[in-house]
């Protein structure tokens, strides 16, 4: 349920950025054109085609890009919460106290934790994790 939260979040942020962005650049759909500016609507109603074309070209490339960021960012999410599941069911790891990130396909594990065998295990969780190319190893081990 959290992954599905924290997607839909993600989502919603990306949209909030995307719409926020176009519209301080003065990109915005919804703008009238600026002094000086050609307008799309001639005096005759007819609509300038090729400015239309151009348009839509733009709005094309800026959705494939955000739907292309928020796949990346729904297949990282993914890999977290495999890795942290892993972690919340093992009996040997302490998962609180266990932060997982990832990047692409790299994942960073940090936090601390009691033993060198918990250390060794979460570090062997995350690598066998499906999709992993990488595990970089923040953790440190809890001296008494």
């Amino acid at each position: 349920m959290r992954t599905v939260r924290a997607l839909l979040v993600s989502i919603l942020i990306i949209l909030v950025a995307f719409v926020a962005f176009s519209y301080l650049s003065g990109n915005a759909l919804w703008r009238y054109p600026r002094a000086g500016q050609p307008s799309t609507v001639g005096t005759s109603g007819k609509v300038d085609v090729n400015v239309a074309r151009e348009r839509g070209a733009e709005v094309g490339e800026k959705v494939a890009r955000a739907a292309e960021k928020v796949k990346e960012t729904a297949a990282e999410a993914a890999l977290t919460s495999k890795i942290k599941a892993k972690m919340v069911l093992d009996d040997y790891v302490k998962a609180r106290a266990i932060d997982v990130t990832t990047n692409d396909t790299t994942v960073t594990v940090s936090g601390t934790v009691r033993s060198v065998s918990e250390h060794d295990r979460a570090l062997r969780l995350a690598r066998e994790t499906a999709g992993v190319t990488q595990v970089i190893d923040r953790l440190t081990v809890e001296t008494k």
